[in-house]
């Protein structure tokens, strides 16, 4: 009998095993099975969790596991062939998880653009842009005069092509531009086309670089007499030319090929600083801000991951985009509050960016008129170099600053008859004149003039803010509204007043009491809509304005030469916060606001209205200045053991139940004392709005002298806190370095 042939089977490879982060506020990763070849540490998968599935990064690949392979599930898709982020940034994420104790995969959440949250590929789209053409280039101005929007449109395009996207944030809509391609001024083309060669067409436009004055020149080359990582404050006075620094110092990164990180604060900073970058550059220059839509901030991200663009400039979460080659960082205001993450994950932009910049070793310079107490503790201490501009800039000298007591004056919509009297004179000269309100909305509350009553929010411990233009109460801090009730609620009387003075007031006022003179008022409520802000900071700055009324949105970065008056209406109620920042905040605004008055060659002048002038901070403020106030300051928290010479930790807690957080506080607390060690334990208190959307809240400061000993209290109290049964009946938070904490 003939032998059968063995047949060889071969059996499929084993999965192997990988540790996914998943966004759950839960501090352990998880294990799964993934088929071979393993997916890379840094890409995405999709796997199942309980019922559901979601979208995790492969943190990474042990050999063994907790559980047996038989409960482990496989992972359902792996989304990447290569990870997404170089090596430095993944270690700036899983360093950010450590130090603000975070869950590492909600970290790595919050640093995806939503659509690669969403399990979206990380390919390119094609990118849409628009450029003139032969026949375009050769219009002008008087030929376009009957379309003001199609004469926008040509105005932006002379600088070169610009993304659709951008072109709508400057209000032209698709049938302008579709209008104008079909009278064969411009035409459509793929942004890509632009960007993969950029490094050898760049161009610097050195005809719009101003000549450096002494101070520049050595700033300049103090900077750039490093290589590698280096971090360096430059303090300089409002209108120093700081801006100009940062474009001397861009130019040899570009040059090398390398590309460039902006930090600001505010997307009202963007724009401007955007155009003065492509005025000078030669080069994609692109943003990333909150103001985009998610298919725009995946483009943006991924044309940075490719190398394709040389600068971005961005708010705060630009920070974990991916560079190609990345060359130098710049965060501009850097004591600027938002640059502070207030909910989720509680990161510092700023703090970060300090350590994104090691990882990678390369430089980055801090700019701010107004440094934090932190930031300049650490350039006096040497851990930063320390660089100054004491001199504005092309000659145009410091305002002049006065204080008016208001005390028994008669104030018409919180506008003194003095300050009325200098407005008039500087508006008579044909100047500009900007008037700050940190308070929007007509008035701070309603009140019955019969009864007392108060317009009172029902879910916080707040009045409604009572709003004009839209006839409606609006509270500012859990954003409900309701129509302004006809008669008061408490006695019938239709006697219903606004009391305090808001932005909204005081544009109604002053449009009565000069009628010739354009106003515009910049807030919250009046910049809505996309577009809105920058049209009217063009506006400003094109003198179509004459006074102008704003809160902190007009108030930081914002160069108005025409501006010769500042008043500062109301700031008495920062003098006596109980928040120990609250000083440095005042310090910092007033010397910013006073900033925008007298910065090109007309002299300026600030007024500041009090009600208690001879406050020893007004009177630092006035006669020495924000330096003068600043190293004061520093010395009083070193005396007070409070930061930057102390770290602080503090744990908030809300519930719908005051019972619930009660609760939860007592077993906090009983945690906690036996082992604080160093460390010192403040509360728990209630917070100073006790409740607010509905919930009621509490917190619990812990401070030590040394960050250690704070860290290794925090290791240990986390997984106890999440054990605890009172934990699942409250939302808790852990905000480690916090910025607010009243």
């Amino acid at each position: 009998m003939q032998k059968k042939q063995a047949i060889l089977v071969t059996a499929p490879n084993p999965p192997g095993l990988v540790r996914i982060a998943l966004p759950l506020p839960l501090r352990r990763q998880f294990d799964y099975l993934a088929p071979l070849p393993l997916p890379a540490i840094g890409c995405r998968v999709r796997v199942p969790f309980g019922r559901r599935e979601l979208i995790g990064v492969v943190c990474e690949l042990p050999t063994d596991s907790d559980l047996p392979l038989s409960r482990l599930k496989p992972v359902s898709e792996v989304l990447d062939t290569t990870p997404l982020q170089p090596e430095a940034l993944r270690q700036l994420l899983s360093w950010a998880a450590h130090y603000y104790q975070h869950p590492l995969g909600e970290v790595w959440h919050h640093a995806w653009p939503v659509l690669l949250r969403q399990g979206e590929a990380a390919v390119r789209r094609p990118l849409d842009y628009w450029q003139l053409t032969e026949s375009g280039l050769s219009l002008t101005l008087e030929r376009l005069k009957r379309s003001p929007r199609q004469q926008l449109a040509w105005q932006l395009l002379c600088d070169g092509p610009l993304p659709a996207a951008e072109l709508r944030e400057q209000g032209l809509s698709g049938a302008v531009l579709q209008a104008m391609a079909d009278k064969g001024w411009i035409e459509p083309l793929d942004g890509h086309q632009l960007t993969q060669d950029w490094r050898e067409t760049l161009l610097t436009h050195e005809d719009d670089q101003p000549r450096l004055n002494s101070e520049q020149a050595l700033v300049l080359s103090q900077f750039a007499q490093h290589s590698g990582f280096h971090a360096a404050l430059l303090e300089g006075v409002t209108g120093s030319g700081k801006t100009e620094i940062y474009l001397q110092l861009i130019a040899p990164v570009l040059a090398r090929g390398q590309q460039v990180l902006v930090l600001v604060p505010e997307i009202g900073l963007t724009p401007q600083t955007l155009k003065r970058f492509r005025r000078r550059f030669h080069a994609p220059i692109l943003t990333l801000h909150s103001g985009m839509n998610d298919t725009e901030r995946l483009e943006t991200w991924l044309a940075c991951q490719a190398g394709e663009a040389a600068i971005l400039i961005g708010t705060r979460s630009a920070l974990f985009t991916p560079f190609a080659n990345l060359g130098l960082i710049l965060v501009d205001e850097e004591h600027d509050a938002s640059f502070k993450q207030q909910d989720g994950f509680r990161y510092h932009g700023r703090d970060l960016a300090i350590m994104r910049a090691r990882l990678e070793q390369v430089p980055i310079l801090l700019g701010s008129a107004t440094p934090s107490l932190e930031t300049l503790h650490n350039a006096q201490s040497g851990k930063y170099q320390h660089l100054q501009l004491t001199q504005r800039a092309g000659g145009a000298q410091m305002a002049g600053q006065w204080v008016i007591d208001v005390k028994h004056l008669q104030l018409q919509a919180g506008v003194s008859p003095q300050l009325l009297q200098l407005m008039q004179t500087e508006l008579a000269a044909g100047n500009q004149v900007l008037l700050f309100l940190n308070r929007r909305g007509y008035a701070q509350a309603l009140l019955c003039h019969q009864c007392g009553w108060i317009a009172a929010c029902h879910r916080c411990d707040a009045y409604y803010t009572l709003h004009q233009s839209s006839r409606r109460l609006h509270c500012h801090h859990c954003d409900s509204q309701r129509p302004i009730p006809p008669v008061c609620p408490q006695c019938g009387s239709p006697e219903l007043v606004g009391t305090g003075v808001g932005t909204e007031q005081l544009e109604q006022h002053l449009s009565q009491l000069f009628p010739q003179y354009p106003l515009i008022r910049i807030d919250r409520d009046s910049t809505r809509r996309k577009g809105e802000l920058e049209a009217h900071l063009d506006g400003i700055r094109d003198g179509k304005y004459r006074i102008l009324i704003g809160t902190q949105m007009l108030a930081k970065g914002h160069h108005f030469p025409d501006v010769t008056l500042v008043g500062l209406l109301d700031v008495d109620g920062a003098l006596f916060s109980a928040d120990f920042r609250a000083t440095e905040r005042l310090a910092q605004l007033y010397t910013q606001v006073a900033g925008r008055a007298g910065r090109a060659s007309k002299p300026g002048r600030v007024i500041l209205q009090s009600h208690h002038p001879e406050h020893l901070l007004l009177q630092d403020l006035i006669h020495n200045g924000y330096g003068h106030f600043a190293r004061t300051a520093l010395q009083e928290r070193k005396l007070m053991g409070l930061p930057p010479f102390a770290h602080q930790a503090l744990i908030r807690a809300e519930a719908t139940q005051q019972p619930q957080v009660d609760a939860f506080m007592q077993e906090l607390g009983s945690l906690l004392r036996p082992q604080l060690g160093g460390v010192q334990m403040i509360g728990p208190v209630s917070a100073p709005m006790a409740r607010r959307a509905g919930k009621y809240r509490l917190q619990l400061l812990l401070q030590a002298s040394q960050r250690p000993a704070l860290a290794r209290l925090l290791n240990r109290l986390l997984p106890a806190v999440e054990a605890l049964p009172s934990a699942q009946r409250v939302r808790w938070s852990l905000d480690v370095d916090p910025q607010e904490l009243f």
